[in-house]
């Protein structure tokens, strides 16, 4: 036996396609309850059951409960890294689905990735913030810029807490093929898009739909 992570216990746990599919949903960053959960693996509630127990012991789902029900959730950002990861590689190299269409492409444009923005217009707007030296980019390593806490601070955003996980990170785009930004920022990004109103969440879909005075502010903060 080979020394080191298991990938092949991983892969086994994603590859099953009810269980991918029910990784996908939560990618939404919502908390779903099982019975959600098989409607959307397209499984019976007993056998969605059982492989939640398994993503479960795989360490991949964290399980809350409220009241009479239970949520599951993705464990954290680097599991949705990995789903993130893994469909942009299905999207390069393996076999085409049928698409939506419209709904798929508001998704390439702006989407949910977990806690973050992802899309056509997160990617630009990492490129814009790398231009500008707000942000550094080395390789795949992101880092704050000299000015990045008083930039931020000029539109509401601390970035001087402390946070427990990484203020900046790659994620890769499986839309675009290129890295969106991730981390406590990211996160902190969302949140003011969704605050301020420029965007909506599509219901039943991890598609985020600005109006266009909305997608005008965003352009205006993040890509001026």
């Amino acid at each position: 036996m080979r020394e080191g992570p298991d990938i092949a216990r991983i892969a086994s746990l994603v590859g099953d396609p009810a269980r991918a599919n029910m990784l996908n949903a939560l990618m939404g960053g919502t908390a779903l309850t099982a019975s959600e959960l098989a409607l959307e693996a397209g499984v019976s509630l007993p056998t969605a059951s059982s492989h939640l127990s398994k993503l479960m012991e795989g360490g991949l789902l964290t399980l809350a409960s409220q009241g009479r029900h239970r949520y599951y959730g993705l464990a954290g950002p680097q599991v949705a890294g990995m789903i993130e990861a893994i469909t942009g590689v299905a999207e390069a190299v393996g076999p085409k689905r049928v698409r939506p269409g419209p709904r798929d492409g508001a998704m390439r444009v702006a989407r949910v990735c977990y806690d973050h923005l992802a899309g056509e217009q997160a990617v630009a707007m990492l490129d814009r913030l790398v231009e500008k030296d707000i942000l550094l980019r080395d390789d795949r390593e992101i880092r704050l810029g000299p000015s990045a806490a008083s930039h931020f601070a000029a539109i509401g955003i601390d970035v001087d807490a402390k946070p427990r996980r990484p203020v900046c990170r790659a994620c890769l785009d499986w839309s675009v093929r290129r890295s969106h930004l991730a981390g406590t920022l990211g996160a902190a990004i969302l949140d003011k898009i969704l605050q301020e109103k420029w965007a909506r969440r599509e219901k039943d879909s991890r598609a985020v739909i600005f109006s266009p005075p909305g997608k005008q502010a965003f352009e205006r903060v993040f890509l001026s």
